[in-house]
């Protein structure tokens, strides 16, 4: 399958090339110029297959052309060595825990099946290059430490995770700043979007390019978004399976609503990609928190990026998500379009802390600040005999200072978390100007 440049001024790829690469020369993010619909007979047996099945079967749509079907399925069933259930909250609305992998949060996915499709193009030359690929991640909580374990211990290749200082977790801070090996830990002097611009320019520096070999661990590359789309299927899966065994109050299966905590849009891209495959989801929610960009941009019509705002979920503190691109690529720019797939939601830190206190006491279920969104999104805007599902991205444990602070409990840490919180942090300090990284990574080899 052929790639083109969301901006339409660069050569098209092939996969090999968009996943090496990561940005397209002309600054675009690379689309797959099509999109294969699934079989009926597929969604009609879904609910029977496993996660890995599904994932297989999808990832066949996406890569079957470029990688060897034996080699595509190592890679899926390597990547989905855990499951992501989905849990019954209310009666209508529904939990898709997204976070059962090694770093207990949704980026698992996408990180590890980049790590090994990256490594199958690059096998050959990764045992005989003096110069390691060079790997460079902005972060805004989650994604550095999926990509940090995703790629540790990866032979040639070295990982440069860039996060905002004062403005992740701890807990989310000791998963990638305590790796050593082939991990370093970039800690930037500014926000999120200061740390995605300075990685997107390090693409774009020629002197740089020349000096080592760049590639991209964001959303922005397709090998790490489009690996997300698996996370939709196996939700229809799941309620399928469900209503088929009664447990959902025999509520239409062709009425299920996704709602998807949104910072960058790699997730809900993903998302719609599935829908254009076929999957009968009938609509998408996107929930922001006070970074609310897309959300204005659904009532009016004008995208207006902006520098972002820290929140209790600092994951989705992003002002300038560039996925949106995607999103109005996909939809050949037409804003009536988009509205008809996508509504939105944004959620100030005090109408979250009230949405995570009021579904612990009433259901006991614990929503971690970005799944509290999702929860509220489809509390306030599921209609009829429409059900819902949200996605829990993200353990409630990585947040426990703020969770147990807004719920009054001790959330437990799982022997996963603990194990990172027990290493020393090493990280590199950072002024977010692009000269100063620059001549940083001039100095690596």
């Amino acid at each position: 399958m052929k790639y083109y440049s969301t901006n339409n001024q660069a050569p098209v790829a092939d996969l090999r090339k968009a996943v090496v690469k990561g940005l397209a020369e002309d600054k675009g993010l690379y689309m797959p110029q099509t999109i294969k619909t699934l079989p009926k007979v597929f969604y009609d047996e879904i609910h029977n297959l496993t996660f890995q099945e599904i994932a297989y079967n999808v990832a066949s749509a996406f890569f079957g052309e470029d990688v060897d079907g034996d080699a595509l399925q190592d890679i899926v069933y390597d990547t989905l060595s855990f499951d992501c259930p989905v849990v019954k909250v209310t009666d209508n609305i529904y939990s898709l825990e997204l976070f059962h992998g090694p770093t207990l949060a949704f980026k698992d996915v996408g990180a590890r099946f980049m790590a090994r499709l990256l490594r199958y193009f690059t096998q050959s030359t990764l045992k005989n290059q003096s110069n390691p690929i060079n790997v460079l991640v902005a972060t805004s909580g989650d994604t550095g430490s999926a990509v940090a374990n995703g790629f540790l211990g990866v032979e040639g290749i070295h990982v440069y995770v860039l996060y905002p200082k004062g403005k992740v977790s701890p807990i989310q801070e000791c998963q990638f700043t305590t790796l050593g090996k082939n991990i370093t830990a970039i800690e930037v002097d500014g926000v999120f979007d200061d740390c995605q611009a300075l990685v997107k320019s390090a693409f774009m520096d020629e002197e740089l390019n020349k000096h080592m070999k760049l590639t991209s661990a964001n959303s922005i590359n397709v090998a790490r978004f489009l690996p997300q789309a698996f996370y939709y299927f196996n939700a229809y899966a799941r309620m399928k399976q469900n209503v088929k065994m009664q447990k959902c109050n025999n509520l239409n299966i062709e009425n299920l609503v996704v709602c998807v905590p949104s910072g960058n849009f790699g997730n809900i891209c993903a998302g719609l990609f599935a829908k254009r495959m076929g999957l009968p989801i009938k609509r998408f929610i996107a929930a922001n928190n006070a970074n609310s960009v897309f959300y204005e941009y659904l009532q009016t019509g004008e995208y207006n990026p902006r520098p972002s705002i820290q929140t209790i979920a600092n994951a989705m503190d992003v002002g300038a998500p560039s996925n949106f691109a995607r999103v109005y690529d996909l939809y050949n720019k037409d804003y009536e379009a988009i509205c008809q797939d996508i509504s939105g939601a944004t959620y100030s830190d005090a109408q979250i802390a009230d949405t995570m206190r009021e579904v612990y006491q009433q259901t006991g279920y614990v929503c971690d600040p970005h799944g509290a969104c999702g929860y509220r999104a489809l509390a306030e805007g599921l209609r009829g005999d429409e059900m819902g599902v949200f996605l829990e991205t993200a353990h409630p444990a990585k947040f426990k200072t703020t969770v147990d602070n807004i719920l009054g409990t001790d959330i437990e840490i799982p022997a996963k978390l603990q194990a990172f919180m027990k290493g020393t942090k090493q990280s590199v300090p950072m002024t977010k100007a692009f000269d100063d990284f620059k001549a940083y990574l001039m100095q690596q080899p």
